[in-house]
């Protein structure tokens, strides 16, 4: 008979495990039905806004679910260094929609309109793919005062799409009048189902909400004879997606820069989603991880752009599904790109997703666009708004983009170069919120004042933007007293970048110390030395030798005490195998201290790693205190807000 031991080693990783394929098909068409909507929304509104076809909006339909599927099997399956192997779904980007609209409507609209916008898309993927590597480095440049505020924008600035829908306009610089109150009444109707599902339901059905709302007002709108299906019975029962179907793409400078600024976008978002699948499956997640997962977005949009499709990014809404069931395998999303592809692959259903009427469409549109603005607001409540410079680079950037989306007409006042630029809320407000951030933050002294300052080192200040941009080298020798120089502590602490503030960076410590594996664990506490010996002198006996009140508690004592001292420590170590570890600022007298380390000699080892790894949380938090300016800000204005009182 095997041993325990031999049975887990030979355990598949949940991530890895292929299920039954009678398990695989229902998990994949789950995860198939949380992301439809969001999936074919996105050619719907573009369709809408350019003027096309319902034929052509078919075909968009078609193509669309045909490279999700592709996109998602590269991504969840893996060739080679393409794709991250976790179970993450990818579908076109929220973000694109308000630019591809201005690139579409820039270049007359329709197809002429539509060859620009995959003529972005195909350069963006190949930058976006050859950039994978190098990303990393470029994290420092989007603090969450950037990235908050363009997430927060692209809510807004696609609100009056879902506006014009609702009152069934063309698009969103379209204004009807008179308004129907039934296209009204079928908006709300939709958005209604969509709050009362998630206030009333939980698990799957929760999830499909904006699927249920879309069937719910498409229902009703047909029994008020203002949906109709006719196109269904003339589509074809099988199609296929055919490269470059609407004409060979065309390329326009700005058009390209927009779709870059997009992409550069959608990399952060899916760095973030990697790590919160990451954390699902309990899957450490390291710099290549990132890399991998970011060529698979730039291959995916690199195709979509030849197949009639758009940018790929990850979907936070199945990495939620992932959390909601705990489903770890990433076969189930293969699965349900295999669904995808089929999908994509039968113009009927595309029909019939296309007979939805604009006013429940954008009934359905309000919910998620509004929710995407929300994202915006929670990432902005992790600026320290006391920075007179983040209240500028945000401030600034919304008022931009709220020109642009509020004044539609405005890029007609500039050259034609220019309005793509112009032409977008979220364009200019995200090249507004970076080129604000390098100015504040980058060139010059912005990013050495003291309202930066983070670590405090002996001969200056390191701002939280150096930190970021630290190798794992320099990461190291900064922080590397925390932990004893233990390598797998800094190696995680510092894959965590960036550190949107204080609490951030030592909230990555922390993570890193309690996710070490039993081995790791050893291997730090070991780091530590026995107290009372040679190695241990310089610190006199203090673990923490920046810690002034345990020196004046121990600075008397003499070679007896000493010996006394580092008996008890030999004598712990031999029973348990790993030294005692003792933050001293938590000792009042080296005499308790000493006592303490006898009497814990009766507990169970497992007791004392844990109380070990307890004492090792306080020494790096202390030593956390007396490196970094402003360690915690939370007491520091609780303290300033009592001053004042």
């Amino acid at each position: 008979m095997n041993s325990p031991v031999a049975r887990i080693g030979r355990a598949v990783d949940p991530v890895d495990e292929v299920l039954p394929l009678p398990q695989l098909a229902t998990y994949g068409v789950q995860h198939v039905l949380a992301f439809y909507a969001g999936a074919v929304l996105i050619p719907i509104i573009l369709s809408g806004a350019l003027g096309l076809s319902h034929e052509q909006l078919i075909h968009l339909i078609n193509a669309d679910l045909f490279t999700c599927g592709i996109a998602s099997i590269l991504q969840a399956g893996g060739i080679g260094n393409v794709g991250v192997r976790l179970p993450l779904l990818q579908g076109v980007t929220f973000t694109a929609v308000s630019p591809m609209i201005a690139i579409g409507l820039s270049a007359g609209g329709g197809v002429p309109g539509l060859l620009q916008i995959y003529g972005s898309v195909i350069v963006a993927g190949a930058c976006t793919y050859f950039a994978a590597p190098h990303f990393a480095r470029l994290l420092r440049f989007f603090p969450p005062a950037v990235t908050g505020t363009v997430i927060l924008i692209i809510g807004i600035a696609l609100l009056p799409v879902a506006a014009s829908d609702v009152v069934n306009g063309v698009g969103p610089h379209r204004m009807q009048d008179p308004v129907a109150l039934k296209n009204v009444l079928y908006g709300l109707a939709t958005l209604g189902v969509i709050v009362a599902i998630q206030r009333f339901f939980r698990g799957f059905v929760s999830t499909i909400a904006v699927l249920l709302g879309l069937v719910a007002g498409t229902l009703l709108a047909w029994a008020c004879g203002d949906a109709h299906f006719d196109s269904v019975l003339a589509a074809p029962g099988f199609g296929y997606t055919t490269p470059f179907h609407f004409g060979l793409p065309t390329f326009n400078l700005f058009a390209i820069l927009s779709m870059l600024i997009v992409m550069l976008i959608t990399m952060i978002e899916t760095t973030g989603d990697v790590y919160a699948t990451g954390e699902i499956v309990q899957r450490r997640i390291r710099p290549d991880d990132i890399a991998r997962a970011i060529r698979a977005d730039g291959a995916a949009t690199f195709l979509g752009g030849i197949l009639n499709s758009f940018p790929y990014t990850c979907f936070a809404e199945n990495v939620g599904l992932v959390r909601l069931t705990q489903i770890k395998s990433r076969w189930v999303v293969v699965a349900a790109g295999v669904v995808m592809l089929m999908l994509g692959s039968m113009p009927k259903a595309a029909a019939v997703v296309a007979a939805i009427p604009h006013p429940v469409l954008g009934g359905a549109a309000l919910a998620m666009f509004a929710a995407v603005a929300v994202v915006g607001i929670q990432t902005l409540s992790r600026v320290d708004f006391n920075d007179h410079r983040n209240i500028v680079i945000v401030g600034t950037s919304l008022g931009l983009g709220m020109l642009v989306t509020a004044q539609p007409n405005l890029a007609a006042a500039f050259p034609g170069w220019a309005q793509t630029v112009f032409g977008s809320g979220i364009t200019l407000a995200a090249i507004t919120a970076i080129l604000l951030n390098l100015l504040f933050n980058h060139v010059g002294r912005g990013s050495l004042s003291p309202t930066a300052a983070v670590a405090g080192r002996p001969g200056g200040l390191i701002g939280l933007d150096a930190v970021n941009a630290m190798d794992a080298e320099a990461f190291e020798q900064t922080f590397g007293g925390l932990v004893e120089n233990t390598p797998w502590v800094l190696e995680r602490a510092w894959a965590m970048r960036p550190f949107a503030d204080t609490l951030a960076l030592r909230a990555a410590f922390q993570n890193a110390l309690i996710t070490g594996s039993s081995e790791e664990q050893l291997q730090l506490m070991n780091s530590f030395a026995d107290l009372g010996s040679a190695a241990d002198a310089h610190n006199d006996y203090r673990l923490d030798p920046a810690g002034a009140e345990a020196g004046a508690a121990a600075g008397g004592r003499n070679e007896d005490a000493r010996s006394e001292v580092h008996e008890m420590a030999q004598a712990y170590r031999g029973h348990f195998g790993f030294p005692l570890i003792i933050c001293a600022r938590d000792s009042e007298r080296y005499q308790r201290a000493v006592l303490e380390g006898w009497s814990r000699m009766a507990n169970a080892a497992a007791v004392e790693r844990a109380a070990g790894l307890i004492e090792i949380a306080r020494i790096a938090n202390a030593r956390f205190n007396d490196l970094v300016a402003d360690a915690n800000p939370i007491q520091t204005a609780r303290a300033r807000a009592y001053r004042n009182a």
